[in-house]
């Protein structure tokens, strides 16, 4: 079976080092459309900032925009259908809004707004954080019941959502084929 077309929201979904950002990058590059990568990281430490050196390694020739926040915003004035848009990650922006004290809903809904009115692809990146146990602390619960019901959202407005796991993609949901 071949691969469909990178065409409306993908979204890509994984735990952590499963591979995920690899299998995103590439999807976008066999589209062979001009590519956007939206980095939602911030170099908090150095570990994280050895990270996101590893992610830029990795993208020679595509073009980068940081949005810790604001990233409807981006989606809304970076979509064009000569480009493919991907966002790494929806975990980090979810983490990013909730220790600014933002609220997470309206943020989640200004972002599915703008995905429902992208004029090309779009892949999205983001942890399935709902295999591991319950959190003990209020902020990780909080943090984990938001990414959840933010992947929901937005898996169900998506056309493809893909799970990762040990570098293999797993289709959950596949585009519906043209009538």
């Amino acid at each position: 079976m071949t691969a469909p077309a990178l065409r409306g929201v993908t979204l890509i979904l994984g735990g952590a080092r499963s591979g995920k950002s690899r299998f995103a990058e590439e999807l976008v590059e066999a589209a062979g459309l001009d590519r956007l990568y939206v980095a939602t990281a911030a170099a908090y430490d150095e570990e994280m900032g050895v990270r996101i050196a590893e992610h830029k390694a990795r993208r020679a020739g595509w073009r980068t925009v940081e949005a810790q926040f604001g990233l409807a915003a981006v989606l809304r004035t970076e979509s064009t259908p000569e480009q493919a848009i991907l966002v790494d990650c929806l975990t980090l922006w979810l983490s990013n809004l909730l220790l600014a004290g933002a609220e997470p809903a309206g943020e989640a809904e200004e972002l599915l707004e703008a995905l429902r009115a992208a004029r090309g692809p779009v892949v999205l990146v983001s942890n399935e954080v709902g295999f591991g146990i319950v959190p003990d602390n209020a902020l990780a619960r909080a943090f984990r019941d938001h990414q959840g019901r933010l992947n929901q959202r937005v898996a169900a407005l998506a056309d493809r959502v893909t799970l990762v796991a040990a570098g293999l993609p797993l289709d959950l949901k596949l585009p519906k084929e043209p009538q």
